[in-house]
């Protein structure tokens, strides 16, 4: 049987329980306890794609500082890389082509949205970002990523709001909602049994056809993206071949996926 290898890129503000931006930052009140949670889910998620063949398992620590997963908590055998590489891979760096498939652990639903307290895309300076028209979650533009590589997503985790929409765009991906927000707060699966969900449908992901799990890739992007301060959508502006929209707006197109992943690199 031929081996399997699985990239999994995990970020916090989709945990089980969490509701409050101290819960997602080092040295304040709950990070602590929400890290412990996101290894739990992350190590859910490994356990259960081995349970369904795979050989190898690469995890990129994908919020904030990316030094949020306790390595001693993960299942031996895993290779995890910390910190940020600094490359538009960004939250997806390490993978490449010769991955079997993609797992989204603890993703967030978009800015402009509110299906999660902690809503955002790629940082809170950022009011709102369209792809295309449509609201562009982080799980979007990591999803676009896989699918440039030619690599499925078979498997997202997260707040309700993003599954459901995940299920809009390719309803073969299995999906894992933990928690579903209301206002500033959330009601979320006991901590446990988020971790059992994941599992399970880790497992299952594993059997799925890859190509129908394949995320759709659009033939050209228009990104639109809304600062918070005009002064950010100024200095974006300045990137090549991005324009001001408006005051706080910058435009840019491009047919090529890896042009915009440099915008988003060097604007957002």
């Amino acid at each position: 049987m031929d081996s399997k290898r699985i990239f999994l890129s995990a970020d916090i503000e989709g945990t089980a329980g969490i509701v409050h931006w101290d819960e997602t930052e080092y040295g304040k009140n709950g990070y602590e306890y929400f890290r412990r949670q996101m290894t739990r889910e992350v190590s859910a998620a490994c356990e259960g794609a081995r349970e369904g063949g795979a050989d190898e398992i690469v995890i990129k620590d994908a919020h904030d500082s990316a030094r949020n997963i306790l390595p001693d908590e993960l299942p031996q055998g895993v290779k995890l890389f910390r910190g940020w590489a600094k490359h538009p891979y960004c939250m997806m760096y390490g993978l490449d082509e010769t991955f079997d498939g993609v797992f989204l652990t603890g993703y967030h639903s978009p800015a402009g949205t509110s299906a999660n307290p902690l809503s955002h895309t790629m940082s809170t300076h950022i009011q709102l970002c369209l792809l295309n028209g449509e609201v562009c979650p982080e799980a979007m533009i990591n999803s676009l990523t896989a699918a440039m590589l030619g690599v499925p997503v078979l498997l997202l985790t997260g707040d309700k709001g993003l599954c459901d929409w995940m299920r809009e765009k390719n309803p073969h991906i299995e999906t894992v909602a933990v928690n579903e927000g209301t206002g500033s707060g959330a009601m979320s699966l006991h901590p446990a049994d988020a971790a059992r969900l994941i599992r399970e449908a880790a497992a299952r992901a594993m059997a799925k056809d890859p190509a129908k799990c394949m995320f759709p890739m659009p033939e050209r992007f228009l990104l639109e993206v809304s600062y918070v301060r005009h002064a950010d959508a100024h200095s974006a502006s300045f990137y090549p071949g991005a324009r001001l929209s408006d005051p706080k707006t910058v435009s840019f197109e491009t047919d090529s996926w890896m042009e915009a992943l440099r915008f988003i690199h060097f604007t957002m």
